[in-house]
């Protein structure tokens, strides 16, 4: 693939981005390459939602395939919470602590066989003309009570991934990759741009 752009902000997604679409995509684009284009408001009740709005809306603006995808935690103990609203968990300023210690205040009295939790994403692939698909992917796991690990970004640190006994603060990038939620969404994507031809 010639170009594409990832609608996002976010340097610790666009990083592992990167590193997954490296050798199949010549020219990666992001937002910051397009300071002009005014965020998209994230207000749809799904990640499907807001993966096709942030993704048909940049790539009708660029007037280039574009890719966007929407993610985060849900919790079985929250009734699903955080959900889409993970980025913003404790307001809309928040920062990846403010939203951690929010959650582990929620989860204090949570005992460990109650704790499990997944992560999810959705990529949208949207073309100029408006077309979209769109591609999944889930990682189960168990929070902690308390962060480990030093990489990663958003919530990596409080979610260990049994296989593994690590956090995914804790897992090298190249693993991280291959079981994340977000990797196995990407992987569907990439298959799927390489049998497009």
């Amino acid at each position: 693939m010639r170009e594409l752009v990832v609608a996002t902000g976010n340097q610790g997604k666009l990083r592992e981005l990167e590193l997954l679409l490296h050798g199949t995509v010549e020219h990666l684009y992001s937002l910051r390459d397009y300071p002009g284009i005014p965020p998209v408001l994230e207000d749809g009740i799904t990640f499907e939602e807001n993966a096709i709005k942030k993704a048909r809306t940049v790539a009708v603006a660029t007037g280039k395939p574009t890719i966007a995808d929407d993610s985060g935690l849900v919790v079985n103990a929250l009734d699903g919470q955080p959900g889409v609203y993970s980025a913003r968990f404790a307001g809309e300023d928040a920062t990846d602590d403010d939203n951690n210690r929010k959650l582990l205040a929620l989860m204090a009295d949570v005992p460990d066989n109650c704790r499990s939790a997944r992560f999810q994403c959705v990529i949208a692939y949207c073309l100029p003309d408006g077309a979209c698909r769109k591609f999944s992917g889930e990682l189960r796991g168990v929070l902690l009570k308390e962060p480990r690990g030093k990489d990663g970004f958003g919530y990596d640190p409080l979610f260990l991934v049994p296989e593994y006994g690590k956090t995914l603060a804790e897992l090298p990038l190249h693993l991280k990759n291959r079981v994340s939620h977000r990797g196995c969404a990407l992987g569907e994507f990439l298959s799927y741009i390489k049998e497009a031809g």
